[in-house]
């Protein structure tokens, strides 16, 4: 049985013809009998009776019409209790970054929804390869994910708004005989070590187009994913390595210089489950999202 059903069955107990509860509910009535016949297959008793020319509802059907009321009553009660949560300014949004996202994006965020009434934000770091981005959308309402401008695109199983086209410098000490070049070229840096991601992460992509414009193999030194590890080791004379241009901090002692010949630059967006934005709050937080790209971006360094 459906809700569709009960509410026919109790329209016929007040109205006592197909005729009339056709007319009501504004369908025909071969319709009406159709669920009809569709519910009284499920009962094990029957639910109708003829009463002269009137349809009537048996002691069983009564009964079941009599429990439609309940069943309609919770039914509306659930859908408001829907309406508010959808409706909700201040509802909760749960929210994950992978690392660097996480530290350009998550004080902007919590100080934009700061004020009494805005939605409440959980917030979580997840530092995954590359195609683990899309199924964390099962777990929280928004995901920052990064990907190569060149690669493939998101599946269409969720919703993707891009936030930054970031550019990746490649970073070594203020001291680095290459620190007095404004830009480079991948056979600048071929013969240098170097520190770069686990292999899955979005920035490997870029390391094997060096070495293949280069025309040689790179010494692939240490393999780090957090951008702040990553600074140190490079300060300390580890290596060089690609890092963000926007989103991590400034170190006192690297200066991160443009690489051209190669495709070096990422996409930031928010990945999410279309239903997800009906909710007011997850809109709210999108909106949020793209103010602090913005400032993000005019940081520009």
């Amino acid at each position: 049985m459906d809700e569709r059903q009960l509410r026919i069955l109790r329209e016929l107990g007040e109205l006592g013809s197909v005729t009339a509860v056709a007319e009501a509910l504004l369908v025909t009535p071969s319709a009406i009998s159709q669920q009809l016949r569709l519910l009284q297959r499920a009962m094990p008793v029957p639910l109708t009776e003829r009463q002269g020319r009137r349809l009537a509802l048996t002691d069983a059907g009564q009964a079941l019409a009599d429990a439609a009321i309940e069943v309609e009553t919770a039914l509306e009660r659930a859908r408001h209790t829907v309406a508010e949560f959808v409706d909700r300014p201040d509802g909760e949004v749960s929210l994950a970054a992978f690392h660097s996202a996480g530290s350009a994006f998550f004080p902007l965020l919590l100080r934009a929804v700061a004020a009494p009434g805005g939605p409440q934000l959980a917030l979580a770091d997840e530092d995954v390869p590359q195609a683990d981005f899309p199924p964390l959308t099962r777990q929280y309402d928004l995901v920052l994910a990064h990907r190569l401008e060149h690669a493939p695109p998101w599946p269409r199983t969720v919703a993707a708004t891009t936030l930054l086209r970031e550019p990746l410098d490649v970073a070594m000490p203020a001291d680095h005989p290459l620190a007095v070049k404004r830009r480079l070229v991948p056979r600048d840096v071929a013969d240098q070590p170097w520190i770069t991601v686990h292999d899955g992460f979005p920035l490997m992509a870029t390391i094997e187009a060096i070495a293949t414009a280069a025309g040689q193999r790179l010494q692939l030194a240490h393999r780090i994913n957090e951008f702040a590890v990553v600074a140190e080791a490079v300060a300390a004379g580890g290596g060089l390595a690609l890092m963000p241009r926007w989103t991590t901090r400034p170190h006192p002692d690297l200066v991160l210089k443009p690489l051209t010949g190669v495709r070096a630059r990422r996409r930031i967006d928010a990945l999410y489950r279309p239903e997800r934005t009906a909710r007011k709050a997850v809109r709210a937080v999108l909106t949020e999202l793209h103010r602090a790209a913005d400032v993000i971006r005019s940081q520009d360094r």
